[in-house]
């Protein structure tokens, strides 16, 4: 819990912003036009996917030069510290063209956190977890980050309904940054219990000085397969999870408030399901369940946008099929990414080419959706997300099982 809590605040982080951004605009541009300053806001919260490559590479190298706990701990200053400036900054009328700057400088500090943290926490899971149980202790990343992400929602509505749209633009929306402070501070007081991985300390003589170069010199097939392993499962979660309950209520009308609770119950079905997928993962490999989520995609993605309507229960369907699939690569893929890569490198080699993945395929998901059915192409997205599960799927199938890798060696 100690190394996974870290996703609960960057995901609750991360979805705050986007929740909170219709009230805080305009306290960050100049008075006059709503929609330019919701859409300056929008592109500082785009400034931090620029950010998770760099935070990839560097707290990578830093995590196998000084250590997984180490890195685990910056990471979270980041976050804390990027929540904490938004949650106290001055406004455009206080300080002038400082405001933006100011906000600029959080999404920062949260973009190097989050290219850092999945990669430090998938590798200190992977190397304190007992023999068998890799699976297992991997799920907890994205169990941690989709009740992060809920958090985020079901507290934006909830301070929605106690202070009304009034205060909750002259100030409310100060008060989910301040509780991811909170959220962080507690992290970085269980992670001060942490002890440094076994694998970790036994491979002190092999250390390297620039893990990075190490890697791409090295190791550049496992950098190219987590590439492979990511490009369609980071292009399915903008799109299922993030994505697609705005997307239907602006396409086909469906109330916000059904939108948000179908998401709600789609994203819990998967959070229940992903330790059993990782202890099945434990037993019987890890190629079974990631080939099974490319698998279901390529075959079920174009009949699965097809369904949505107007109709709440197509939605319930389309999210929770899509989610629960998901699941079979969210549950076991941290620790999969990790095992094809040796100590030395294991941080950076996983969090630099995921990142890059994220920011390039994850972050555009949105966009790439919205700019086709604007052009009346919207049929075309389907068909997209199954060519890039496509791809996954022949980097699952021919790359070596994992599951009893020795990760001591």
């Amino acid at each position: 819990m100690a190394a996974s809590v870290g996703h609960s605040m960057e995901w609750f982080d991360w979805n705050a912003y986007i929740y909170f951004s219709v009230f805080f605009s305009r306290h960050f541009f100049p008075a006059g036009n709503t929609g330019t300053a919701q859409l300056n806001t929008l592109m500082i919260f785009a400034m931090g996917f620029l950010f998770r490559p760099l935070g990839g590479i560097v707290l990578g190298g830093f995590a196998d030069r000084k250590g997984r706990r180490s890195a685990l701990t910056v990471s979270m200053l980041l976050m804390a510290g990027g929540s904490l400036l938004i949650a106290v900054c001055p406004t455009y009328d206080q300080v002038g063209l400082l405001a933006p700057v100011l906000l600029l400088v959080a999404r920062m500090a949260q973009g190097l956190s989050t290219g850092g943290e999945m990669a430090a926490s998938a590798t200190y899971l992977a190397e304190v977890a007992p023999p068998g149980r890799r699976g297992f202790y991997s799920s907890f990343a994205y169990v941690t980050g989709t009740l992060g992400s809920l958090a985020a929602t079901l507290l934006g509505q909830l301070i929605l309904a106690q202070l009304g749209e009034e205060r909750m633009g002259a100030w409310g929306w100060r008060i989910p940054f301040a509780f991811g402070t909170v959220i962080g501070l507690c992290a970085l007081y269980l992670r001060r219990t942490l002890s440094e991985t076994g694998p970790y300390l036994m491979g002190q003589d092999l250390r390297v000085r620039r893990p990075t170069w190490e890697m791409l010199r090295r190791h550049p097939a496992s950098g190219l397969r987590v590439i492979g392993f990511t490009v369609g499962a980071t292009t399915v979660y903008y799109t299922f999870l993030v994505y697609l309950p705005g997307y239907v209520q602006t396409t086909y009308g469906v109330a916000p408030e059904a939108a948000l609770w179908v998401s709600v119950v789609a994203q819990t079905a998967m959070v229940a399901t992903l330790p059993f997928l990782g202890i099945i993962s434990d037993r019987i490999g890890r190629k079974p369940l990631l080939g099974l989520f490319a698998g279901g995609y390529l075959v079920l993605v174009v009949p699965l946008f097809s369904l949505l309507s107007s109709s709440v229960w197509s939605l319930l369907v389309v999210m929770t099929t899509g989610l629960l699939l998901f699941g079979c690569y969210a549950a076991i893929a941290p620790t999969a990414m990790a095992e094809l890569f040796p100590t030395q490198v294991r941080s950076v080699g996983l969090a630099m080419p995921y990142s890059l993945v994220v920011a390039v395929f994850g972050g555009t998901a949105p966009y790439a959706v919205q700019g086709l059915t604007e052009r009346g192409h919207a049929h075309w997205f389907p068909w997209y997300v199954a060519a890039l599960c496509l791809v996954s799927l022949l980097v699952y199938v021919t790359t070596p099982e994992t599951k009893d890798v020795n990760l001591d060696r």
